[in-house]
């Protein structure tokens, strides 16, 4: 595809960029390379940090203006200045074209959002934290208010979209869609060691479980990666995020996973195309397409898919996929699928690619109008006792003891499960046992969080047909409840609404 076409004049896109951590510090640090781009607003919490991203940038400390309230960020802005600070509000009056939400954190997230949104702001919706909560709604929003809101190039959810729109388009037949996990699991063969972000493990034996063997049926494929797992079972082998971003495209395309926990292999770039196709060729899936994520399994010397994305296709035509096999494709040993990978995501490096689709041609990286096809809810790993405050920290705002899943999407009545990043940093009204899902009655919901409110938006306006047949208005919905547990499928093959087109 060519883009220089967006390099043909047209002014700067202006920019406010939220949260300068390491997605927005590397948008900021780039866009200095960018005749198209300027971002001469960068907010975070701690405005020293936001500072320091733009003196990294080169931008000398003297042209850098602290800014708490409009007055002082407009006088700021009509000098020419860079302006750092805490709060939206200050800077939301300034003449914007886009809004780079990139805190990480759902309420916030959510929140500058919406604020961007009313104020007449294009969105790029770095924190899939919100966006797997309140995604569709949002896109609702903007779109009443002639805005654009998307996922961002860059970050996984909106270069699988594209790489899910493109296989469409060329008219391969998709089997499954995904990405890799954020840390690669590296293993060294001499050592019999096993390394993924940063910690390294002894996996003995994990040699003769290298190699896959051909001609292996599904459950033959099952106890393979079974054995894989239990040896490098010290290392971490499900995350939120990852769940997380599924839940995007899942919204964005109408995808499915093929169980809610997905099947999550460790495996070698070269057994993607063996592994997910149907269980009747011997894969592991029991429904096309589908959303996967693996671990990708390879040597220090081997080549990595740096948690970029994939399809895996359906080959058609064996001669045509042998020659691509002989190009060095990776295909199949049965020679009828293949996967096609990305094998990159750069954080802010190519964002710029969403702002230009936003704003010369108003259009997003994902879609319109995503809808509510999916939920990613929070499940209880351990015994949870009533009182408990469900804390979630670190970078990828996890909580302990609390897993995840993707069920299908449904209105939060007391019953429905509860979206994770709804339950994040809420406290328990009840004891809720392992292996089950944290329900809305179970937590204490604040009525004034922005999360919950868009949510209650959102329901209302995607599944009004069921709240009018229970008779249940919009902040006390009913909702079918979820199995205890999740490893067998609950995803059934479904028709499409003949209102709806997800993709």
């Amino acid at each position: 595809m060519h883009l220089s076409h967006y390099l043909d004049g047209g002014d700067p896109i202006r920019c406010c960029v939220i949260g300068a951590g390491g997605f927005g510090r590397s948008f900021v640090v780039h866009a200095r390379h960018l005749a198209t781009v300027d971002a001469r607003i960068v907010l975070d919490l701690d405005p020293d940090l936001a500072a320091k991203a733009l003196t990294d940038a080169g931008i000398e400390p003297r042209l850098i203006r602290h800014c708490r309230t409009p007055a002082e960020a407009r006088r700021a802005w009509d000098d020419g200045n860079w302006i750092v600070g805490d709060r939206l509000e200050a800077v939301i009056e300034l003449p914007l074209d886009v809004v780079i939400e990139a805190t990480g954190h759902p309420e916030a997230g959510a929140r500058h959002a919406a604020l961007a949104i009313e104020a007449g702001h294009h969105v790029a919706l770095v924190t899939k934290e919100a966006d797997s909560v309140v995604g569709p709604g949002l896109a609702a929003m903007a779109r009443k208010q002639g805005c654009v809101i998307s996922p961002v190039d860059g970050d996984q959810p909106a270069l699988a979209i594209g790489l899910i729109s493109w296989a469409e388009t060329v008219g391969l037949e998709i089997l499954a869609a995904g990405k890799s996990s954020e840390y690669d699991f590296v293993f060294d063969p001499t050592m019999e060691t096993m390394t993924s972000n940063g910690r390294c493990v002894a996996v003995p034996g994990f040699g003769e479980r290298w190699d896959l063997p051909a001609g292996l049926d599904n459950q033959g494929h099952h106890q393979w990666l079974a054995d894989r797992s239990r040896i490098a079972g010290a290392l971490p082998q499900h995350a939120v995020p990852d769940l997380c971003e599924m839940s995007i495209v899942a919204n964005a395309t109408g995808l499915l996973p093929d169980r809610p926990a997905l099947h999550y292999p460790i495996a070698r770039l070269n057994e993607i195309a063996e592994l997910f196709v149907p269980v009747a060729d011997g894969g592991l899936l029991t429904r096309t397409p589908a959303l996967e994520v693996f671990h990708c399994l390879r040597r220090p010397d081997e080549f990595s898919l740096a948690g970029g994305v994939f399809v895996v296709v359906r080959g058609h035509d064996r001669a045509s996929w042998q020659m691509l096999a002989e190009k060095g494709h990776l295909v199949s040993r049965r020679g009828d699928s293949a996967m096609l990978p990305l094998p990159r995501h750069l954080l802010g490096l190519e964002a710029a690619t969403t702002l230009l689709e936003m704003v010369r041609r108003g259009v997003p990286s994902g879609v319109a109008q995503p809808r509510p096809h999916v939920d990613l809810i929070a499940m209880a790993e351990a015994d949870l006792a009533e009182g408990t405050t469900l804390t979630a920290h670190g970078h990828h705002h996890s909580i302990d003891q609390v897993s995840s899943a993707l069920v299908p999407a449904s209105a939060l009545g007391d019953d429905a499960p509860l979206p994770y990043y709804l339950a994040a940093n809420r406290v328990l009204m009840r004891s809720v046992r392992a292996g089950e899902p944290i329900r809305v009655r179970d937590v204490a919901i604040d009525q004034s969080s922005y999360l919950w409110k868009l949510r209650q938006t959102q329901d209302a306006l995607f599944f009004a047909p069921a709240m009018s047949t229970s008779n249940m208005s919009a902040s006390n919905m009913s909702a079918s409840s979820m199995p205890s547990g999740t490893e067998s499928s609950i995803f059934k093959p479904s028709i499409p609404d003949a209102n709806e087109n997800p993709r």
